[in-house]
């Protein structure tokens, strides 16, 4: 089961029906993609709910003319075939204004970040 994906699915279905937050399961991993989204500007907010299953709780955010800030998620490395980029070929985004997520050594990063600090990685999605 690829939970990667079904958070990236969550969050574009429950943006589609205009839903305010969203509660996810809470992995470490999770709570990076959903931090990076929030310095992004993808998503408003981030905060973790204790209990004896602690949840993930992503607060959605949308333009003034009511249209979601993530319009589109293009899953990259999947659990049957991870793929790794050396930060010279990390892919650029299609989109003008997409960015691609990769996972490095010095934690998740955007594809402008890894290129810069000469850090490659696993390709996780393309954000648009």
């Amino acid at each position: 089961m690829d939970t990667t994906a079904n958070m990236l699915t969550t969050i574009i279905n429950a943006q589609r029906v205009r839903k305010q937050r969203v509660a996810l399961p809470y992995s470490k991993f999770r709570e990076a993609l959903a931090e990076l989204f929030k310095t992004k500007g993808l998503v408003s907010a981030v905060r973790v709910q204790d209990g004896p299953l602690p949840k993930l709780i992503v607060t959605l955010t949308y333009s003034k003319a009511g249209k979601a800030r993530i319009n589109g998620v293009k899953r990259l490395s999947t659990p049957g075939l991870r793929v790794y980029k050396q930060h010279q070929a990390i892919p650029r985004s299609i989109n003008t204004d997409g960015t691609v997520i990769v996972s490095t050594s010095h934690g998740l990063m955007d594809d402008k970040a890894a290129r810069q600090k000469g850090l490659g990685g696993e390709l996780v999605c393309e954000v648009w």
